[in-house]
């Protein structure tokens, strides 16, 4: 199947990359599919993940022409 991955905020800067289309096996979750497009570099603890513009958990399994974005912890708030 073939999916969208993007990466944003300090992902994107430590990563280099903003975005990249993969082909992976069906069975592929969320989780193995971070190894598969960034071997080099280990899921960091906190990265959140959205499926077509929708927290999911890493376990998720996407589909085929899924958007998959990860991204760190959104912190900020008033003082």
């Amino acid at each position: 199947m073939r999916i969208e991955v993007r990466f944003f905020a300090g992902l994107r800067e430590r990563l280099g990359v903003a975005e990249r289309e993969v082909s992976v096996p069906d069975d592929t979750s969320i989780r193995q599919l971070w190894s598969l497009v960034v071997p080099e570099e280990p899921l960091p603890d906190n990265v959140l993940a959205a499926r077509n513009m929708e927290y999911v958990d890493l376990s998720s399994i996407p589909c085929d022409g899924d958007e998959i974005a990860f991204f760190p912890p959104v912190t900020g708030g008033a003082g």
